[in-house]
């Protein structure tokens, strides 16, 4: 039997050997969305937390379930951020107190590589919702375009009309280049980026 059907029928050994082999790249794509190590975990224990709930609705044909669970991520992602907003306006209504300073901003800036993915992260942000979900997925998770279609539920052919806008969008604004990951069916080499 083979590990989606064993997902699909609730054996528990099956999707810790799921999570053993996913767990790492959803973390990666999950802190690549947020740029936060402890959001990031947040995001992975959801995101593996969701797809037990909805092992239901495994296809019980195709390959790695990555992709099913890279999207899973991204939407866990829009999730949290729409609910950190809500939080940050309800703050916002809140009478000021005294300020007291963070020093958080302050560590984390002695982090080496935190100017270029805060360069990375403000170019991200500029493109709209869609283009963003594909870059990360193709660009910075690795995806090709069927499995970020898969992951996204949309055609191949939005996946690569999204990318190919989100690519032009970023040179056109001359922001610094992501870093150069192709997906398979571009041309060129394949360096790692890991965060981890």
């Amino acid at each position: 039997m083979d590990i989606r059907t064993r997902i699909r029928d609730g054996d528990r050994a099956a999707f810790g050997e799921l999570f053993d082999e996913c767990s790492k790249a959803v973390y990666n794509h999950a802190f690549r969305l947020t740029a936060n190590w402890s959001t990031a975990e947040d995001v992975t224990a959801l995101t593996f937390l969701e797809a037990w709930r909805l092992r239901g609705r495994i296809d019980p044909d195709g390959g790695s379930l990555r992709p099913w669970l890279l999207g899973i991520a991204t939407n866990v992602t829009r999730n949290m951020r729409r609910a950190a907003r809500r939080h940050d306006d309800a703050l916002a209504r809140l009478p000021r107190g005294e300020s007291v300073p963070d020093f958080a901003d302050e560590v984390v800036g002695r982090i080496e590589d935190a100017e270029r993915l805060a360069a990375v992260r403000a170019a991200y942000g500029r493109l709209r919702r869609q283009e963003q979900d594909v870059f990360a997925l193709c660009v910075w998770a690795g995806l090709d375009y069927a499995q970020a279609a898969e992951a996204l539920g949309v055609p191949v052919g939005t996946v690569k009309s999204r990318l190919s806008r989100a690519r032009r969008k970023l040179a056109a604004a001359g922001e610094p280049p992501p870093p150069d990951r192709q997906v398979v069916g571009d041309h060129g080499p394949r360096p790692t980026w890991e965060t981890r």
